[in-house]
């Protein structure tokens, strides 16, 4: 056994390495129902790999944001244990197939999620379902700000990036809900993508170099936002998100449990711990991430990966090539591979 370090310096146990065969696994077992039209099968497949995993890594792990309340979805539900209980003690945040739909559909964009923070650093957005979400590039971080007209952040963000205004790209949920701020970005001069889901893959998108999106504007689901603000952390840029009640009794529901509905919440905000680890493993082909594809007669399958850890800044691009048969047998048959 390796001795303590007193001096804290010697490099420590590396979490994201070891999740990566968890949303490997989640996303070769998701990956045999794309394009079959049942969303509800691929995420249950997704989910039976990803907790057959999650119980081999050593960790006393708590689901902050999963599947929903234990009453409600049977595995990785909010407040489960997971892990074998040995040290460290960890917030754990899943999405095992972020885009069900795109899945279904076999559309791009797809990914299996999962992010770890120190205990009690994840932000639990209790009743409220979606926030309002504003991401972009280390470059524009001070300029993102919900108070702000959309519009005029858009200018603002082509005038810090040096380029036309007709340059910038905002990816936007294709939501009624967002046919104002549609109007907003375009009076403005710029152009926007619309995704029909997927904002967790947006919001990297949003932040990373090289692609061709400069901000994600929407509102969307809360749980994403704090599974993107884990890996935004590793990888640099800023997400801002208030959180938006669906209705009157949501509204009341938050104010009564404490939230402030005014409050930008920062990345800082929903993930506070200094020490995050993320990974997610396409499904389906994105900009993020190629998507699980298959060899030869189908014996083989190979997954990219993206692998990240905040306190060493470490982001991490793993190609794996999985022999199906064989894990077949080593699971049992729990896995299609």
């Amino acid at each position: 056994m390796i001795p303590p370090d007193p001096s804290g310096r010697r490099p420590d146990r590396n979490l994201a390495l070891e999740l990566v065969r968890v949303t490997e696994y989640a996303a070769l077992a998701a990956a045999r129902l794309v394009g079959m039209g049942d969303k509800e099968a691929a995420d249950q497949a997704a989910v039976d790999a990803m907790r057959m995993m999650l119980e081999t890594v050593r960790m006393d792990g708590v689901v902050v944001i999963g599947e929903g309340e234990k009453d409600e979805a049977p595995m990785l539900y909010n407040g489960e244990h997971i892990g074998d209980g040995s040290p460290p003690e960890v917030d754990i945040a899943v999405d095992p197939l972020e885009g069900t739909r795109l899945t279904a559909q076999g559309r791009p964009g797809a990914l299996a999620v999962i992010a770890l923070a120190p205990r009690g650093t994840m932000f639990d957005p209790g009743p409220i379902v979606y926030m309002e979400k504003l991401a972009g590039s280390s470059e524009v971080a001070d300029l993102l700000d919900l108070d702000r007209p959309l519009g005029e952040t858009v200018s603002l963000v082509a005038e810090r990036k040096g380029i036309d205004v007709r340059d910038v790209m905002v990816v936007v949920l294709d939501r009624d809900r967002h046919q104002d701020g549609i109007r907003e970005i375009r009076e403005a001069g710029a152009r926007v993508r619309l995704i029909t889901d997927g904002d967790v893959s947006a919001a990297l998108t949003a932040v990373s170099r090289d692609t061709p999106v400069d901000l994600l504007w929407g509102i969307g689901g809360t749980p994403e936002g704090v599974l993107a603000a884990a890996g935004i952390k590793a990888i640099g840029g800023q997400l801002v998100g208030r959180l938006w009640p669906r209705d009157d009794t949501e509204r009341q529901a938050a104010l009564d449990g404490g939230y402030d509905l005014d409050r930008q919440l920062g990345v800082d905000e929903l993930v506070a711990g200094d020490d995050v680890f993320f990974s997610a493993t396409g499904v389906t082909e994105g900009d993020v991430l190629q998507g699980v594809r298959y060899e030869g007669r189908g014996e083989h399958a190979t997954t990219e990966s993206i692998v990240m850890r905040s306190r060493s800044g470490t982001v991490r691009r793993i190609h794996a090539r999985h022999d199906r048969p064989k894990l077949r047998e080593i699971t049992g048959g729990q896995l299609y591979g």
